[in-house]
């Protein structure tokens, strides 16, 4: 049985910033990087949903967002 490759955090972002950017097509960031398209897309969609994140305040309670303000911008 084959072992999981466990790859780090900075990776991850690395590639979903690169899948965000769309200047290569899954398939090809998949063969460039090594890694499935599915967890491509994976990591995508944790990026751009976790991203309003970095932008709260220290202390702020970041699930404790506007849900409204949110919704109103497509994703």
């Amino acid at each position: 049985m084959a072992k999981r490759k466990m790859h780090t955090p900075v990776f991850k972002a690395k590639v979903a910033l690169e899948a965000i950017r769309e200047e290569m097509t899954l398939a090809e960031l998949s063969k460039k990087r090594g890694v499935h398209p599915n967890q491509i897309s994976t990591w995508k969609r944790a990026a751009t949903r976790n991203m309003a994140t970095a932008f709260t305040r220290r202390g702020s309670d970041p699930g404790k967002g506007n849900e409204a303000e949110i919704e109103k911008y497509p994703s």
